[in-house]
């Protein structure tokens, strides 16, 4: 347990080192949730296109009951992945100060992803299957409505830090 704290602290450390520039323009809370939900997109991203590309090679995910289409097993793929380092990058270097106990923020993470798994899935479908955008593209166009919207969820939601918030 001290190693993963220290590595925490690291990571922040490391964030906290690059916010003086960025310190007239927001809060550093704000800075290290762009900081660490922009590593975690990245991963997100990246895992996405090794998934459709060539773990499922753009083919339909057959599960003997049900298919599911690439762009959207490939989504599934890397948000098994990129949910649990989200949330220990929020509980511990965004948002560290919250009241609410871990419990209730896992389980009020999870609603928050839930609300961005949704807008994920209806904004895949609509871009790739409605606009007929190239899968990864959509992926980038989804992830830019649903960070704005997790942001919001997180900060006065999940995460918060005054009862008055």
């Amino acid at each position: 347990m001290k190693l993963f704290y220290a590595l925490i602290q690291l990571i922040e450390t490391i964030i906290l080192w690059f916010y003086p520039p960025f310190k007239r323009f927001m809060p550093a809370q704000t800075f290290k949730y762009a900081a660490t939900g922009g590593a975690n997109t990245v991963l997100d991203i990246l895992l996405y296109f090794i998934s459709y590309n060539f773990i499922l090679k753009k083919e339909m995910l057959d599960l003997g009951f049900y298919a599911i289409s690439p762009h959207i097993a490939a989504f599934i793929m890397s948000f098994c992945i990129t949910f649990p380092i989200g949330f220990l990058f929020a509980k511990f270097i965004s948002f560290p100060d919250s009241y609410l106990r871990k419990r209730i923020q896992l389980l009020r993470y999870g609603i928050t992803v839930s609300g961005s798994i949704l807008l994920n899935y209806i904004f895949l479908k609509l871009f790739v299957e409605s606009f007929g955008w190239y899968p990864t593209p959509s992926k980038m166009a989804t992830t830019f409505v649903v960070i704005i919207f997790s942001y919001t969820a997180q900060k006065y939601f999940t995460f918060k830090t005054s009862i008055t918030q």
